[in-house]
């Protein structure tokens, strides 16, 4: 079956400090709660299972689980990588990390490099329309968890008109 991707990076500068980020990006519960497609993410030790609502595009329709190692540098960086239970084939998963910057002590750059990848049941033919919506998908989602944290952290955001 076809594999498909789409790599995303943000970068931005959080008036917030690092503790309120690293309590944000470690806390499972919050963090599905703030990121647009995901259902839930269910801890087990240093694996993740990260489950995805319902996604439609192409006359396909998928909600994908998938497990990540998580790797934590606690308050500057964690890094996922897919790790299936043994034996288990998912058809999803993510590589990528977060990483956090400390600028002063109410100020903090956060990054996001994510590259998530489908199996679909399309052609290959089919893999610059199924890409470029994955694209365009990621990057919505990306302004979504942006403006979501924002408020969750009680922050003015910039379409605020603040």
């Amino acid at each position: 079956m076809p594999r498909f991707s789409s790599r995303n990076v943000s970068i931005a500068t959080v008036p917030a400090d690092v503790d309120a980020l690293w309590s944000v990006v470690t806390d499972t519960a919050v963090l599905a709660e703030l990121t647009p497609l995901v259902a839930h993410i269910d801890p087990d030790g240093d694996r993740w299972v990260w489950t995805l609502i319902g996604v439609s595009a192409l006359g396909v329709s998928v909600a994908p689980t998938f497990t990540e190692r998580m790797t934590f540098e606690p308050k500057q960086r964690i890094v996922f990588e897919h790790d299936p239970p043994a034996g288990v084939h998912e058809r999803a998963g993510a590589d990528g990390l977060y990483e956090l910057i400390e600028l002063d002590s109410s100020t903090t750059r956060l990054s996001i490099d994510i590259t998530a990848w489908l199996e679909l049941p399309v052609p290959s033919l089919a893999r610059g329309a199924v890409e470029g919506v994955m694209a365009t998908t990621m990057r919505r989602a990306g302004d979504a968890f942006s403006r979501r944290l924002y408020r969750h952290l009680g922050i003015p955001s910039m379409q605020d008109g603040t």
